[in-house]
């Protein structure tokens, strides 16, 4: 492809209605927290299609969009995810993480047992586009793929949450056995497993401190 420059001209927004926007934006998203603990009521699947598509609009190394989303709602999938995920999930737990990342994960409260992969109604399995594979074979090279999917799944997790939707970034590791059982090329690499619904009536979240503004922001 070669260069081909088009108008960019958005709308420029008051300053009163930017300032607002992005502070009703940062108040929602204080009251996002990852949950373990879903409800299997319905969810509209409009919405989690939306949100999978606001999170293709991420930008991406050499605009490559080097990602793919699985969406799994069937139930003997989601079974068979999680039948798989807690088997790596007990080798970790059993001393493959080391005492010091079990030691990290000890204020979560988390196990191998992963019932969100069965309870929650909806499955985004996230795949990194290693390379590219052409029609006749051949193979391209993807540029900045952790960072481009890093940030699509970031969008992904804001829509969700701007939808009244709970979501958790789960990622059992290792993640080959996503792509053998969801039929994936060779390409594509499992990036991260998000289960997608409401939480459970009794659900509950670890008693968390993110870090202020102040802690995180160095101004020069």
């Amino acid at each position: 492809m070669t260069y081909h420059p088009v108008p960019y001209r958005p709308a420029r927004l008051p300053d009163a209605e930017a300032l607002a926007r992005v502070a009703a934006l940062r108040q929602q998203m204080e009251t996002r927290r990852s949950v373990r603990m879903f409800s299997s009521d319905p969810v509209p699947e409009r919405a989690v299609l939306d949100a999978i598509a606001v999170a293709s609009t991420a930008p991406s190394g050499a605009h490559q969009q080097p990602w793919t989303f699985v969406l799994v709602s069937d139930p003997q999938v989601r079974r068979r995810i999680r039948e798989a995920a807690e088997a790596e999930e007990r080798v970790s737990y059993d001393g493959r993480l080391g005492d010091e990342w079990l030691d990290a994960l000890r204020p979560l409260g988390t196990d191998a047992v992963k019932p969100h992969l069965t309870d929650a109604p909806y499955l985004i399995v996230v795949f990194q586009q290693r390379f590219a594979l052409d029609d006749d074979g051949g193979v391209r090279k993807h540029y900045y793929v952790d960072e481009s999917v890093g940030i699509a799944v970031g969008m992904l997790l804001t829509s969700l949450h701007v939808a009244g939707l709970a979501a958790l970034t789960h990622t059992p590791s290792p993640m080959r056995f996503l792509g053998e059982l969801l039929g994936r090329p060779r390409n594509e690499k499992a990036f991260a497993v998000i289960p997608v619904g409401y939480p459970a009536d009794d659900c509950v979240v670890p008693d968390l401190r993110r870090k202020p503004l102040d802690e995180v922001l160095v101004r020069i």
